[in-house]
């Protein structure tokens, strides 16, 4: 028998685009229509490489255990860790994310999110200038003029151009895909630069020189810039100036090709500047381009719960914050923790290799429904139902606009949210009978 099942919401990246429709046949996922290639993996690729259930590590081997008795070890370790870092959230929903920053301040531990190896700088400007930005559907209906900067949405979030931005229908444009004008800044030709009206290269960490030459352009002191400005003629800086000073309304988006540069958050902090700048002659928004699907879930629950957005250390009692000190590559490199729970990331895979010898020494608990590189690093290993396909939940679009996700498909598995309510209750009838 075939179903098919519509608006359903792609659970990949930060787009969380609500157009698509699968194809569920005898209770599989059989076809998938509207996804790009990565969310169409993310759906089709599902049902073949999941764990069957928890798996522990006992010497050399792999030993299949039962959800209850994942559950207790977890408790255990947990309970008994005297600096336990909670690190992941970005793909789970909000629902499972509040759990763990109330389970981080049960433990006295540290709760951190992928944020902190992507778009942790931004987070920090946006803390110090404010931030100057509008919903996606804003800019589809108004936006003439778009920046991409250390940003390659073809590649990394396929539909953003054709939802959102170059090949997208607007309300307040005549002719949008000839209206528009599209300006990557990049430090090499991208397939997104390939498209672009005007691709400026610069060289690598040139990010703020080029930034602050352009302010200096808006301002009128176009006098004192020099030729070239980290690789790029001075008189292309003049034409994108311009370019962007007659936009009737702009829109510059950023990757981690800005926020990982030298630099890092005082090149986010010269962009929100550049587009304060412009702010004096038209309009002009700017916006991270967020990659898991859920990570500004986690910086809007952890705020609300701790006042912090991501690496909140709980070892003093209170909520306390300092990237660099606080977030997870820091503390793994200074092998404090002494347990780990990653949710829903693999660190395995991104994080330094003095971090991942670190996590393979400790107790460190997985919460994946895949095998991953993290695999061969955790101790426990316990899938759970994946959230917009067999579990329902809260997430965050790239804007902060809330989207609720579908269950469509049964398979058994728990979902991570019913997990780390046991967990959470244990711990805490643990603590009140010691």
């Amino acid at each position: 028998m075939v179903d098919k099942i519509r608006h359903v919401v792609c659970p990949y990246c930060g787009c969380l685009c609500d157009d698509i429709m699968i194809e569920v046949t005898d209770g599989k996922i059989s076809g998938v229509e509207n996804a790009c290639t990565l969310g169409a993996h993310k759906f089709l690729d599902d049902a073949g490489n999941r764990l069957k259930g928890p798996i522990m590590r006992t010497g050399d081997e792999w030993v299949d255990i039962s959800y209850e008795e994942a559950i207790e070890f977890a408790v255990k370790v947990l309970s008994e860790a005297d600096r336990p870092l909670l690190y992941g959230w970005s793909g789970c929903a909000t629902e499972t994310q509040a759990i763990g920053a109330h389970l981080a301040e049960l433990i006295g531990g540290v709760v951190d999110s992928t944020t902190s190896v992507c778009h942790g700088p931004s987070i920090l400007a946006i803390q110090e200038v404010g931030h100057p930005g509008c919903t996606l559907g804003q800019v589809k209906n108004r936006a003439d003029t778009i920046i991409y900067w250390g940003s390659n949405p073809i590649e990394a979030h396929p539909r953003h151009l054709s939802r959102y931005t170059n090949y997208a229908d607007a309300y307040f444009l005549h002719n949008a895909f000839r209206e528009r004008r599209v300006i990557v800044v990049d430090v090499r030709k991208t397939p997104t630069a390939e498209i672009a009206t005007e691709f400026v290269q610069l060289e690598q960490g040139g990010d703020y020189h080029v930034l602050s030459a352009l302010r200096a352009i808006i301002r009128g002191r176009g006098d004192i810039i020099p030729d070239m400005v980290a690789g790029v003629p001075k008189t292309q800086l003049i034409r994108v100036a311009d370019m962007c000073k007659k936009a009737k309304f702009g829109a510059l988006f950023f990757g981690v090709g800005i926020t990982m540069t030298g630099g890092k958050y005082k090149n986010i902090r010269n962009a929100i500047e550049f587009v304060d700048e412009l702010n004096r002659h038209t309009k002009w928004t700017i916006s991270p381009m967020r990659g898991h699907s859920n990570v500004y879930g986690s910086n809007e629950v952890f705020t609300w719960i701790t006042g912090y957005p991501f690496a909140v250390d709980y070892s003093r009692g209170i909520a306390f914050y300092n990237p660099g000190e606080t977030t997870a590559v820091d503390i793994l490199a200074r092998k404090e923790a002494d347990a780990a729970l990653i949710m829903a990331s693999d660190p395995g895979a991104h994080f330094p290799r003095i971090c991942c010898e670190h996590l393979a020494k400790i107790p460190t608990i997985l919460f994946d429904p895949y095998p991953s590189a993290t695999t061969h690093l955790c101790t426990l290993q316990i899938p759970s139902a994946v959230n917009g396909i067999d579990a329902a939940g809260t997430a965050y679009r790239m804007d902060g606009i809330p989207i609720r996700t579908r269950k469509f498909i049964e398979t058994g598995y728990p979902t991570d949210t019913e997990l780390m309510e046991k967990i959470y209750d244990r711990i805490r009838q643990v603590k009140e009978n010691a």
